[in-house]
């Protein structure tokens, strides 16, 4: 038996590793004074719905709970090229299960950089170093979105406002479909797995005007669904709930909006602020998989 814990499959093993977060970075966005900062746009989520915005690279988006907790499930994609969208499983390798402050969202092959960075974490700090008592931790990247066709295989209904649905219904106006909706970052939700490798949630942590702010190192365009359980106190779809009507009146009152900022540097002070800092490029592989690819006709 080793006498130590394994240690993660990917661990910076140098001070310049590219799963080091820029840390001087975020630490000046996360402490920029309101005056140094212009709002761009802003929208409320409704309850059971969905929405989707745009984020200039170098800008700053907010999301909160203005009316108290409220789960949410985030999208996003390069707003120059759809294809290229946040890969929720390669994120929780290189960062964590759950995401906190200095982490980042990766994008997929053969992208393969950062989209976007979690810089303050204004949510209501959970027990015992980040996690709760039973060990669930917020802002989860080990589930993904409810959706209808796992709602109908367990209890033969058809309902049109999962999370799944509301992100399809939001990105239609930017000609991207069902299939261009992916796993999500739930935000303001707390998760865990128990003894048996279970997944399980709780209820969530956020308060009135809780917050996270997120800096775009790409253009961005983003989706969030106000997830129809609320703030999961209520959680009703299981297999073989009796009375889902019941359940599903339950959850409802514990639906509430999330509320998005976008914020601009103010061009005084850019400069210094993103001091140091470039878009990266997307991946530098090009080895074609050990392929060589005819030209023509010999």
């Amino acid at each position: 038996m080793p006498e130590h814990p394994p240690q993660p499959a990917y661990f910076p093993t140098s001070s310049n590793s590219p799963l080091h977060p820029p840390t001087t970075l975020y630490k000046r966005l996360s402490e920029l004074p309101a005056e140094h900062l212009t709002l761009r746009s802003t929208l409320v989520i409704p309850p059971r719905s969905g929405r989707a915005w745009t984020v200039p690279a170098g800008c700053i988006f907010r999301l909160s709970t203005p009316e108290g907790p409220q789960v949410g499930d985030l999208n996003v994609w390069n707003a120059n090229d759809p294809r290229e969208r946040f890969w929720a499983a390669r994120t929780r390798q290189l960062q964590g299960s759950h995401v906190k402050e200095g982490d980042r969202l990766w994008s997929c092959l053969p992208f393969m950089r950062p989209l976007c960075g979690m810089i303050k974490d204004g949510c209501l700090k959970t027990e015992r170093g980040g996690g709760t008592r039973w060990g669930g931790r917020c802002h989860d990247l080990l589930g993904t979105r409810c959706d209808p066709y796992v709602s109908n295989m367990l209890t033969s209904t058809n309902y049109d406002y999962h999370c799944h649905s509301n992100l399809t219904r939001a990105i239609l106006p930017y000609r991207l479909t069902e299939f261009d909706v992916h796993d999500v970052l739930n935000v303001f939700q707390v998760t865990g797995l128990d003894s048996e490798g279970r997944y399980f949630m709780e209820s969530s942590p956020a308060t009135k005007d809780s917050f996270i702010d997120f800096f775009a190192e790409q253009d961005l365009l983003c989706a969030l669904s106000t997830c129809p359980g609320g703030d999961l106190s209520a959680w009703g779809w299981t297999q073989g709930a009796e009375k889902e009507e019941h359940a599903d009146e339950g959850m409802k009152k514990t639906c509430r909006p999330i509320k998005v900022e976008v914020w601009e540097i103010n061009e005084g002070v850019r400069r210094e602020v993103l001091e140091g800092w470039t878009r990266q490029e997307r991946n530098g592989y090009k080895g074609l998989h050990g392929m060589n690819v005819p030209g023509g006709e010999v």
